[in-house]
């Protein structure tokens, strides 16, 4: 991997937005608690996951050490000292044809949508795992109404690749599920040099 593409997959911090003074830094064990309470939101109240029971820290824990294990980036966004959401990847698939390609969770604290939070997290997943030399990255989105999902993930290059009509059901109702698809780097454009695994 040339040494470029490490110092960016390496890079913990991006620069606070000058907008909304946002911060987006690895995260760390230390954050698990906020983050718990960020998601846990989402699935009482929610429909960008189909959890119904909350995870507690603990679970956290394991789904964060899961995805650091990989080599995966974990990123926090951060405001005032305060953990204001997050956005990890995970393999979209485990078998290994699917080794090229990525799947990315976002979640922002309730009451913050729309001020830029997500759009700086999930800059920084596309930057940081097209460093690692994936080639695909898949928004698998909760809800065919979700627009402020949807529409992210359109700002940032994705396209709709699909929609699972009724896949869930939550609240009570029948829930569709929409996919969307974003190439990284040359996408399929060339073959892979290697495993991004073990670059």
């Amino acid at each position: 991997m040339p040494s470029s593409a490490s110092s960016i997959a390496r890079n913990p911090i991006t620069p606070a937005d000058a907008s909304g003074g946002v911060r987006i830094r690895a995260a760390v064990p230390a954050d698990l608690p906020a983050i718990q309470a960020i998601y846990a939101h989402h699935v009482l109240h929610g429909l960008a996951t189909y959890e119904e029971v909350p995870p507690d820290v603990d679970e956290m824990q394991r789904r964060f050490d899961e995805v650091a294990a990989k080599g995966l980036p974990y990123l926090v966004a951060e405001r005032n000292g305060g953990v204001v959401g997050y956005g990890y990847c995970t393999l979209f698939r485990t078998r290994s044809a699917y080794r090229f390609t990525l799947e990315d969770s976002i979640y922002i604290k309730n009451g913050l949508q729309g001020n830029g939070i997500g759009k700086a997290l999930l800059t920084g997943l596309i930057e940081r795992c097209t460093a690692l030399g994936y080639r695909q990255m898949i928004a698998v989105i909760g809800d065919s109404a979700n627009a402020g999902s949807i529409g992210l993930h359109a700002s940032q290059g994705f396209l709709r690749a699909g929609m699972l009509r009724s896949s869930g059901f939550k609240f009570g109702r029948w829930v569709d599920t929409v996919t969307m698809q974003l190439a990284l780097g040359e996408g399929d454009g060339t073959l892979p040099s290697g495993d991004p695994r073990t670059a």
